[in-house]
């Protein structure tokens, strides 16, 4: 388990290092806060996470109703099946002059 952390950080980093960031500055406060018995670092701490995980899932919504709003695209060209096919294009093969 403990290989598989630094994993799951690093991606959690990559993905969206903003939002674990905050997440981690949260998670400290509330360890400090328990630890030390702050009642309101910890609940700094405890909002903190809860903010930074209502700002994720509003990004996940707002971009998942962004993708279903797109218009659909326009074609400027006939179906493929509207058009007669083209004649294929074969090489015949001719000797050349002699030179």
């Amino acid at each position: 388990m403990n290989a598989l952390w630094p994993r799951i950080l690093k991606s959690a980093y990559r993905r969206e290092p903003i939002v674990s960031f905050v997440v981690t500055v949260g998670a400290v406060d509330t360890m400090i806060g328990g630890i030390g018995a702050s009642l309101p670092l910890l609940s700094f701490g405890l909002g903190t996470i809860g903010v930074a995980f209502a700002l994720r899932w509003w990004q996940i919504q707002r971009s998942h109703s962004e993708q279903q709003a797109e218009p659909a695209p326009e074609y400027y060209l006939p179906p493929h099946a509207s058009r007669p096919p083209l004649p294929l294009l074969t090489q015949t093969k001719r000797r050349r002059p002699p030179y």
